[in-house]
């Protein structure tokens, strides 16, 4: 029965077919290459939105950077801080004039015949008499 479906066939029919087919795989492999490269430009896009934008991206680095930065600017101060308070420390250990002015200053100690005048470290409002704004 094949075989007869084989006899049967027009040539021109044929010649069509082979025809339209290889119109077809020209056209497949025309169109390819633009789809393709249309394809690699999405994925690049997409890789580099990613690496600016992403979860461990650019932003996200400087945005730690700066933090980084930040801090040990802190550790920094915090380390002069230290500095200047153990050379305090060691000067109220071994310094007599720097025991009394610490007393003189925390303790609001005086020598004899000194006056010490306190002022009141914030100024107080104006005080309203009794039965003032009622």
């Amino acid at each position: 029965m094949a075989a007869v479906r084989a006899q049967t066939r027009n040539p021109a029919v044929d010649a069509a077919h082979l025809s339209l087919r290889r119109r077809a795989l020209a056209w497949a492999r025309r169109a390819w290459r633009p789809a393709g490269t249309l394809i690699a430009i999405v994925l690049a896009l997409l890789l580099t939105w990613h690496v600016i934008s992403g979860k461990d991206g650019v932003s996200f680095w400087q945005r730690k950077r700066a933090q980084d930065r930040e801090l040990q600017r802190e550790i920094k101060d915090l380390q002069q801080q230290n500095a200047q308070m153990r050379q305090h420390i060691q000067q109220l250990k071994t310094d007599p004039d720097a025991i009394e002015s610490e007393a003189r200053k925390k303790l609001h100690y005086a020598k004899p015949g000194e006056v010490i005048y306190m002022l009141p470290t914030q100024p107080q409002g104006h005080a309203q008499p009794d039965g003032a704004g009622r």
